[in-house]
């Protein structure tokens, strides 16, 4: 049998001095030996090179303290208050309730940089699974997420290039469907009203923004838009703003649900008549729009569903039965009421 080369200075071959002889990283060496696939062959075979010249034999013991991994899921959500958001935590937890796995929750205030420090301090505690919110992670967040050695679930989004896994709907296309309603309504000089706009937000615009060239109804002063927070209050003051520009105004498709109640409440204190003077339709569906007066038509997106689904997507990679279909698009339903039925 035969033995294991001593490093110079003596002692077993490390993790470390393969990684050296490899020319690449102590974390690389790792992922080949312990995950195969998800190494290029040619690194493999430089990497299996080095372990054959020093003789490098993996530490069993090492490797089974090296591999337990913490009873949580860690999440990461931009903001705790956001029904929206709520909505999706709560999912989280319900699916987790009856298991073992616990949940530790992070706010990351729509901020890349704060997703950053919570990645960096969540990774090295081994969390059985993360589920962020969206696509748009910076470059670093990306790489933490790369590198977790677990199972990954971006929600509230689809697209062709999950970290590992995804699980929401196409704002764009719900942005696309909110505005064609109201064209089929009738309604010609259509707003795009919206706050805070993040990236989802900017994706519901761009759908908007494409209904509207394709009717060939697109002008650039129907769009008014702002950082601020979003409220019922600040919905008001963006509508009066789109009227200055625009008081020919006869639709208004809205980022979100608080916008589209402020304008509603804008519209009533301005004696404008919704829907026949002003069209309405806003964006989530929270139990508001269906109370409002009149009732608001809106786009119904599954929030709770799609926390549920990013568990038992994550849930099923921790047994080894990692999900064929990587990407899940729940979609969305137009939920038309009386705010178009002009």
């Amino acid at each position: 049998m035969t033995k294991p080369r001593s490093r110079r200075g003596g002692g077993r071959p490390t993790i470390a001095d393969v990684a050296r002889k490899a020319g690449v990283g102590a974390i690389t060496v790792s992922r080949a030996l312990r995950e195969p696939d998800r190494v290029s062959q040619d690194l493999r075979r430089q990497i299996q090179a080095a372990v054959d010249e020093l003789g490098y034999v993996p530490d069993p013991n090492a490797r089974a303290l090296a591999s337990a991994r913490a009873d949580v899921f860690g999440v990461l959500v931009p903001s705790l208050t956001n029904n929206v958001f709520a909505e999706v935590v709560r999912g989280i937890y319900d699916s987790l309730s009856d298991g073992p796995f616990r949940v530790q929750l992070g706010n990351t205030h729509y901020s890349g940089l704060e997703e950053e420090r919570l990645l960096q301090v969540f990774a090295p505690q081994r969390p059985a699974a993360l589920i962020v919110a969206g696509i748009d992670q910076t470059p670093t967040s990306r790489k933490l997420l790369e590198s977790a050695g677990c199972p990954v679930v971006q929600v509230m989004e689809t697209g062709p290039d999950p970290v590992d896994m995804l699980v929401g709907f196409s704002h764009f296309d719900g942005g696309r469907t909110a505005t064609e309603h109201l064209i089929e309504a009738g309604y010609r000089r259509i707003g795009f009203i919206g706050a805070r706009m993040d990236p989802r937000s900017q994706r519901r615009l761009a759908g908007y923004r494409a209904a509207m060239e394709k009717a060939g109804l697109f002008d650039p002063r129907l769009i008014t838009t702002t950082p601020l927070l979003s409220s019922m209050t600040l919905g008001r003051e963006l509508l009066r703003d789109a009227l200055a520009k625009m008081p020919a105004l006869d639709g208004v498709f809205c980022n979100n649900d608080d916008i589209a109640l402020g304008v509603l409440f804008e519209c009533h204190s301005a004696a404008l008549d919704v829907p026949k003077t002003i069209g309405i339709v806003g964006f989530n569906d929270l139990e508001m729009m269906q109370a409002a007066f009149p009732p608001l038509t809106s786009i119904r997106t599954p929030r709770y569903e799609i926390g549920r689904r990013s568990v038992a997507m994550a849930l099923a990679a921790i047994a080894g039965r990692r999900p064929e279909q990587r990407v899940v698009d729940l979609g969305f339903e137009l939920k038309p009421r009386e705010s178009t039925a002009r």
